[in-house]
């Protein structure tokens, strides 16, 4: 199962980063082709290569997943507050990776959060091969991930 991508912008990560108080183009543009990126836009894709296997539409590791709430959140109580309140209330204390497969909003917060822990500046909205290379340094977690592939994405479907 595929999701559009522009169901995806205006419903998932334009009104997820609104919440958040952080919605930028150039955030929403990044978030867009992590997705097409990791996943082809496929919130339940398991990809096969990797050891350390991602989850949902993001492809975010379990491990990526614990880092975000025990080195950056933990100290971010307000934020933490704010994407706490995106995941259900009770499946996230059995199971909160299930969250990254199953609740959009949630992972695409998760997914912005990882972006926000890098030491780097966001290239604008419109510096397409500087996002792909900010995706490859900062996201990126196969051996397949090459920063031309993001910035040709956007090229082919021309996403704007």
């Amino acid at each position: 199962m595929t999701i559009n991508a522009v169901d995806l912008t205006e419903h998932v990560i334009k009104p997820t980063l609104d919440y958040l108080g952080m919605h930028s183009l150039a955030a929403e543009k990044l978030l867009l082709g992590t997705a097409a990126q990791e996943s082809d836009f496929d919130p339940f894709y398991q990809h096969c290569e990797s050891q350390s296997q991602g989850i949902g539409i993001y492809q975010i590791t379990s491990t990526q997943h614990r880092t975000v709430w025990d080195e950056y959140l933990a100290f971010r109580p307000d934020l933490a507050s704010k994407v706490r309140g995106l995941a259900s209330q009770h499946q996230f204390l059995k199971n909160p990776d299930q969250e990254l497969k199953t609740n959009l909003a949630y992972s695409t917060a998760i997914a912005w959060i990882i972006y926000l822990q890098s030491e780097h500046q966001l290239p604008a909205a419109d510096d397409v091969d500087g996002l792909g290379h900010f995706w490859e340094q900062n996201f990126c977690h196969h051996s397949s991930c090459h920063a031309q592939d993001f910035s040709s994405w956007f090229s082919r479907h021309a996403v704007a």
